[in-house]
C-alpha cells in the first residue's frame, strides 16, 4: 500500500462515530439489477460493435442460483464473537426493464417489471442458471445472510434512457435487443452517467427523481418483503434535496461517499465532506464506507491483505469497518473464473478477519445505523 493511500485511509477515519466494538459491515452494490443477460448476449453485442468498457460490461449479470449458493457457503464459513455468520447488505433494486413490453411499444416507451417477474422469465430463458434463484434469495433473507437495502428503483438514469430511445440510439437498441443494458456510452450527457439514476443537468430534474424513488421504495417493500431503512443511490451522486424526501418515505440512513462532488446544476459543483454518524438538518444519518474490497478489479495486489489493512486502520481509529464492494465480484454466469477469484478472496478475507480479530461483530448496515441511533457504543 503506497503512502498516499495509507494517508487517505487514516484521514477518512478521523471524524465521526467511534466505538470500541470491532464491527464489520459489507455494503455490496448492484443486486437485483439486469445489466448483461448472458454470454450469448455479450457475443452478439460484440459483433455489433458495442464495446466492453469495464468488468461490469463483461461479467455483471443478475445473480444466479450458483452465485448465491457459493456466496452463502462462503458467508457461513465463519462466525463472529456472537455466533453470527458474515452478512451482506446488498444495495438492491426492485425493478428492471421489461424488454418485451418496450418492444411492443415499438421501442418508444419505458416499461419496468418487478424482480420476481424478471426471474420468472430468466427461469425459462436460462433454466439451468436461474431456476430456484428467487427462492434462494428469500432463504438468504430469512437466514440473515442477505439484508437488502434500497439502491434505487432501477440502476440507470431514466432521463438518459428516454432521450436515447426517442433518438433511436444504436447502442441502446442493440443492448435492448439482447435483453441487456450495458456498453452504452455517455455521449451527449456531460454531467450524467448512463447508470447513475439520479444525476442531472437541470436541477429541476430532481422533482421527477423524488417521485421515482417514492415508487421504488413501495416496490422494494413488495419485492423484498420489508421496508428499506438505508439508501445508496447508483453512482452515489444524488443531490441532498433527495434526502429531504426519502426521510418522509422511511429512510433513516444514507450510504454516501467520504468526499462527495455534488452537482448543483448546469455544471456547477460543491464538495461535501461526510463521515459515519453525521446527520443532515432533518436528522438523516450518514454511513460512509471506509474500506474497499474489489477482488476482480485488476490492481495487481493481494486484495484480502489490502482490505484487512484498511480494516485495521478503521479499528485503530475506533471506527466500524464499512466495506465497499460490488456484485460483479461474485458473478460467474459469464465466466466462472471471475466468481472463483472473487469468492476465494472473500473467503480468505473472512478467515483473516476472524483470526486477527476474534471479537469481531458482523452487522448489516441497518444494524449499524440502529446502533448509532440508539447510542449503543
Amino acid at each position: 500500500m503506497n503512502l498516499k493511500r495509507t494517508f487517505i485511509d487514516h484521514v477518512k477515519n478521523i471524524q465521526g462515530f467511534r466505538t470500541n466494538r470491532k464491527i464489520v459491515v459489507f455494503a455490496v452494490d448492484d443486486y437485483g439489477n439486469v445489466r448483461l443477460d448472458s454470454l450469448e448476449a455479450r457475443k452478439n453485442m460484440d459483433k455489433e460493435g458495442l464495446k466492453i468498457h469495464s468488468r461490469f460490461d463483461a461479467y455483471d449479470t443478475l445473480e444466479t442460483k450458483e452465485d448465491l449458493e457459493v456466496l452463502f457457503e462462503t458467508l457461513t464459513s465463519v462466525k463472529d464473537i456472537n455466533g453470527n455468520y458474515a452478512i451482506f447488505t446488498p444495495y438492491a433494486v426492485p425493478c428492471n426493464i421489461n424488454f418485451e413490453k418496450i418492444l411492443e411499444t415499438g421501442n418508444q416507451k419505458y416499461v419496468y417489471e418487478e424482480l420476481p417477474e424478471t426471474y420468472q422469465k430468466l427461469c425459462i430463458l436460462h433454466p439451468s442458471n436461474y431456476k430456484g434463484t428467487w427462492s434462494l434469495w428469500q432463504e438468504g433473507i430469512k437466514n440473515k445472510l442477505l439484508v437488502p437495502q434500497f439502491h434505487g428503483r432501477e440502476h440507470f438514469n431514466l432521463n438518459v434512457f428516454e432521450k436515447k430511445i426517442k433518438e433511436n440510439d444504436k447502442e441502446l437498441l442493440i443492448a435492448l435487443k439482447n435483453r441487456s443494458y450495458t456498453s452504452i456510452s455517455n455521449s451527449g450527457f456531460n454531467t450524467i452517467r448512463v447508470t447513475a439514476a439520479y444525476e442531472f443537468w437541470d436541477f429541476k430534474d430532481n422533482e421527477r427523481f423524488v417521485s421515482i424513488i417514492a415508487d421504488g421504495l413501495k416496490r422494494f417493500e413488495t419485492v423484498y418483503g420489508q421496508k428499506a431503512t438505508n439508501f445508496n443511490s447508483p453512482g452515489a451522486s444524488e443531490h441532498e434535496v433527495i434526502h429531504n424526501s426519502i426521510l418522509k418515505e422511511g429512510i433513516k440512513y444514507v450510504d454516501t461517499p467520504w468526499l462527495k462532488r455534488e452537482h448543483q446544476g448546469f455544471g456547477n459543483y460543491k464538495m461535501r465532506i461526510n463521515y459515519t454518524g453525521k446527520r443532515n438538518k432533518d436528522g438523516l444519518l450518514f454511513l460512509v464506507r471506509n474500506v474497499v474490497f474489489e477482488p476482480t478489479e485488476n490492481k495487481g495486489f493481494d486484495w484480502a491483505s489490502y482490505t484487512l489493512k484498511q480494516i485495521e486502520t478503521a479499528f485503530k481509529h475506533k471506527k466500524p469497518a464499512i466495506i465497499s464492494s460490488h456484485r460483479v465480484n461474485f458473478c460467474g454466469f459469464i465466466k466462472e473464473k471471475n466468481r472463483q477469484r472473487g469468492i476465494n478472496e472473500l473467503k480468505i478475507l473472512l478467515e483473516k478477519i476472524v483470526t486477527k480479530f476474534p471479537d469481531v461483530e458482523f452487522l448489516s448496515a441497518k444494524e449499524l445505523g440502529n446502533l448509532i441511533d440508539n447510542k449503543i457504543y
